[in-house]
């Protein structure tokens, strides 16, 4: 397994259910979550990653 310097998302709380984010040298972007399975990463490009969070912003939001 790959050694990321992972970064929390300042819009995830303290606690559990984090949101963690490392770029690469080779421009890929990886994403994984704190609890659930950190091992488990998701890839992308900072364009599709752009798109995904422009996105959701616009999505609306559910109660």
């Amino acid at each position: 397994m790959h050694t990321y310097d992972w970064q929390k998302s300042t819009y995830s709380p303290d606690g559990s259910n984090c949101v963690y984010i490392a770029a690469t040298p080779d421009g890929a972007i990886h994403l994984r979550e704190s609890d659930d399975a950190p091992d488990v990463t998701l890839t992308t490009t900072p364009d599709r990653l752009r798109t995904l969070i422009r996105t959701l912003k616009g999505a609306p939001q559910h109660p």
